[in-house]
């Protein structure tokens, strides 16, 4: 029996140690995503008032994240709000797959997929538009519309089930 209880203590450290090396590995794969988009908006922006935000997310189902970066800066913001880049990695980069005017936080990831795409909320305010309210993107099978407040893009009556991946602009982070 003591035998036993050897082995299984082992075995409680192992995993112990294993779920605790996790999160540290999965903060160095995040940094190393962030750093490379970074590497890529420096290539697409020259703004030295530029910040972003990204989240990665799998929005396709392949199993690799894509990247929605909120920009705001002299370049890509107005009265209507900023834009929001959705980029997929190509190799060691990335390329736009849509580039989407005046949008504000929060953006979402919704759980509804469109050929094969997961539709994205943003929030519509501004320029003109009051009050606020969220807009669907649906993917229609090459890109996502690139201003939500016209048509594709689909105003919802109540907000649709989905996770908020950019809430507000506190964590914006210098591009330069």
């Amino acid at each position: 029996m003591p035998y036993f209880k050897t082995i299984l203590f082992c075995a409680v450290l192992s995993i112990s140690a294993c779920l605790a090396a996790a999160p540290q590995r999965i903060n160095q794969m995040l940094s190393r995503d962030e750093e490379s988009v970074r590497t890529f908006l420096r290539t697409q922006d020259d703004g030295k008032d530029t910040r972003y935000i990204a989240a990665f997310r799998d929005l396709n189902g392949d199993g690799i994240s894509e990247a929605l970066v909120y920009l705001l800066g002299s370049h890509s913001c107005g009265s209507g709000g900023c834009n929001l880049l959705i980029l997929q990695r190509v190799g060691g980069s990335w390329k736009v797959i849509t580039s989407m005017t005046i949008t504000n936080p929060p953006i979402r990831v919704l759980n509804s997929t469109v050929n094969g795409w997961h539709s994205l909320g943003v929030w519509v305010e501004g320029g003109g538009i009051r009050p606020g309210y969220e807009a669907e993107m649906r993917f229609n099978g090459k890109k996502y519309p690139g201003n939500p407040s016209v048509p594709p893009a689909v105003r919802t009556k109540k907000s649709p089930p989905g996770e908020t991946v950019i809430r507000s602009l506190e964590n914006a982070k210098p591009l330069y």
